[in-house]
């Protein structure tokens, strides 16, 4: 069905788009305040310009935090808006002018789709390597050294190639207790034990020291010694030194690849970087859910004025920040698959906003 877009619509879009931008800017304004009170001495401490951290840590920040609560803040902003066309009894006369309550939604997710799109083109595109900005920031200046506290550490860096080694020292870039497996059809063809690997920068190789090899065919087996090897493997210290948070400077065609490579290493926090990755979709997807539940609870004028209204948006929006933070948990446990995981506070919401819909005014 196509819609013509009337002076209503324009009235409709200008107020929402307005208010939400309004309600962004404002909240970001007092959650930088509130951040630079906490960090201004450690910035004069530093002795950093202000050029850098208002270039280098305010100006990436801003776009991850108002992209991460984007949802939330479309929420309430329909919850506000909606409200007071409701007090005014603007809905009644819109609704009394032979409009449908479906022909009113059409503005309001046009708003929310606007929104919705840009917020995942952000989050896809945009905002990774200003996050890689921001981390690298906050990583230099506030955070200590990262370090490799694994032990016995496993890895597939090909088919049919393992390495383990007992620990792995990323301020030395040394694996301790270093052994390769190379298997073909299931089995054993080739085992390399070496007391230590470390990476060398300049060759881009890892050296090993005191390596022992057997090499095994069939029911034939030769023994290699050494002192010293110099050996190439599809593995370098970034694999071993890379925080948790290191998905958020990866757009998504470098997330996609960072996942395989995960996968095949056996990467324990290959579930995380999944959720990562839908919640990516899922995020922008909600705030459309969200946008018909706010419309559906506002939509009525109430005793209790906007005020009652806004209370229960807040409500809302805070039991769906719940609802993410325990599906997150259920998924790095085990519980549940990670794609799961991600859109099951959309689906809950998404019924939700499915029977409000119907006690709706219409």
């Amino acid at each position: 069905m196509k819609y013509k877009f009337l002076i209503i619509d324009y009235y409709i879009i200008k107020k929402f788009l307005g208010t939400f931008l309004y309600a962004l800017i404002l909240i970001l304004a007092i959650t930088i305040a509130f951040d630079l009170s906490e960090k201004v001495d450690e910035f004069i401490e530093l002795q950093l310009p202000f050029k850098k951290i208002a270039v280098e840590y305010y100006l990436n920040w801003i776009p991850y935090f108002a992209n991460l609560f984007s949802s939330l803040f479309v929420f309430i902003t329909v919850i506000f808006f909606t409200s007071k066309l409701a007090s005014n009894t603007e809905i009644i006369a819109i609704l009394s002018s032979g409009m449908s309550f479906n022909r009113m939604l059409f503005p309001f997710f046009i708003s929310a789709s606007v929104i919705a799109l840009a917020s995942m083109i952000l989050s896809l595109y945009i905002i990774p390597p200003a996050n890689k900005i921001r981390l690298d920031f906050d990583n230099t200046y506030f955070r200590k050294p990262y370090r490799n506290r694994d032990n016995n550490i496993h890895k597939q860096i090909k088919p049919g190639v393992f390495i383990y080694m007992q620990s792995y020292s990323t301020m030395s870039h040394v694996g301790y207790k270093f052994s390769i497996e190379e298997f073909e059809n299931g089995q054993l063809k080739s085992k390399l034990l070496s007391n230590y690997a470390r990476w060398d920068s300049v060759k881009n190789k890892w050296i090993l020291s005191n390596y022992y090899i057997r090499n095994i065919d069939g029911l034939e087996e030769t023994i290699e010694r050494g002192k010293k090897k110099d050996t190439t493997l599809n593995i370098t210290p970034a694999d071993f030194s890379s925080r948790l948070d290191v998905v958020e400077t990866m757009n998504i065609t470098e997330l996609n690849k960072f996942i395989e490579k995960a996968k095949l290493q056996g990467d324990k926090n290959v579930v995380s970087y999944i959720f990562d990755k839908h919640s990516r979709f899922a995020y922008p997807f909600s705030i459309l859910i969200l946008t018909l539940i706010g419309i559906c609870l506002s939509s009525k004028k109430v005793k209790g004025g906007i005020g009652l209204n806004i209370g229960i948006g807040l409500l809302l929006s805070f039991t769906y920040i719940v609802f993410m933070r325990f599906s997150q948990i259920f998924a790095l446990s085990g519980t549940l698959h990670p794609v799961v995981a991600v859109w099951i506070p959309n689906i809950i919401y998404g019924i939700i906003a499915f029977f409000l819909y119907r006690l709706a005014p219409k």
